[in-house]
């Protein structure tokens, strides 16, 4: 257990697996990483970004890929491990998380992975433009996404530093009625031309509070591959598109900077650990 810049860090053992750890800040689960695997992902939604990595080119060409939020950089060694030669800049706002991460979960392989102390948004703002072929976005202030990345105006800072083809993907948390994630969904379609989500039917549904994951892009998503992955995950997962994702969407509307707020906390237990 250790003090970190936002919270409390502990690094729990895995007994099933001899050298993966899960991490967790104030109880709420963060990372987890197979020292031994890096192919491993425990985490359902973190699965699913694999399959957004899987497909966002043909199998082992490297990427250009910017993390926003790191943890203990699961998805970077998973891309690292499927993409040899990558490059890939990874954004941290917690610099004593990053070094605990350095200290005790040591990438194998850092080549290729830059880890940068910062504000998302901030480092976002200032990144080239059409640099990076694929937007991986997972930040939480404890178990929320800050206000500052849920407008529009964020929107479009993501999509100037992607390429023509380039591709955006969030993990996102809400439930029913999804006042939130209908936000969301209305401040990207006003940014890029093609969207999906990937969840859990029971979440889609509303009858539970969980983890959705938000793709945008300019060029089209491949919609049928991935539903095709995901629902052989050992939690099946549904991708949703087109006319069902605009009936979702409603009439809500984009969010500005100044109107924007965090995501809903989620009910009482439903992320948290221990």
């Amino acid at each position: 257990m250790r003090a970190v810049d936002h919270g409390t860090a502990r690094l729990l053992p895995d007994i099933d697996r001899e050298r993966a750890w899960l991490l967790t800040v104030d109880g709420s689960p963060q990372s987890y990483v197979d020292l031994d695997d890096p192919t491993h992902l425990e985490f359902e939604y973190v699965r699913r970004l694999g399959h957004v990595v899987d497909t966002a080119a043909p199998p082992g060409r490297p990427l250009d890929v910017i993390h926003l939020g790191g943890g203990a950089l699961t998805l970077p060694r998973y891309t690292a491990a499927t993409r040899p030669g990558s490059r890939q800049r990874v954004v941290e706002f917690d610099g004593a998380l990053v070094a605990l991460v350095a200290e005790h979960l040591p990438q194998s392989d850092p080549d290729g992975v830059r880890t940068h102390t910062a504000d998302a948004r901030g480092w976002l703002e200032a990144a080239p433009g059409r640099s990076a072929d694929l937007l991986v976005a997972d930040v939480f202030g404890g178990s929320r996404v800050p206000a500052h990345l849920t407008s529009v105006e964020y929107a479009r800072a993501a999509e100037r530093v992607l390429r023509e083809d380039g591709r955006y993907a969030a993990n996102l948390a809400d439930g029913a009625p999804f006042t939130f994630l209908r936000s969301q969904l209305a401040n990207f379609a006003a940014v890029f031309g093609e969207l999906a989500l990937i969840a859990e039917p029971s979440v889609l549904r509303g009858r539970r509070f969980g983890n959705v994951v938000l793709l945008a892009s300019h060029a089209p998503l491949p919609v049928a591959e991935l539903a095709r992955r995901t629902a052989a995950d050992g939690f099946p997962a549904r991708v949703e598109h087109g006319t069902a994702l605009r009936r979702r969407t409603g009439d809500a509307a984009v969010v500005r900077d100044a109107d924007a707020v965090g995501s809903p906390e989620p009910p009482g237990g439903t992320f948290r650990v221990g």
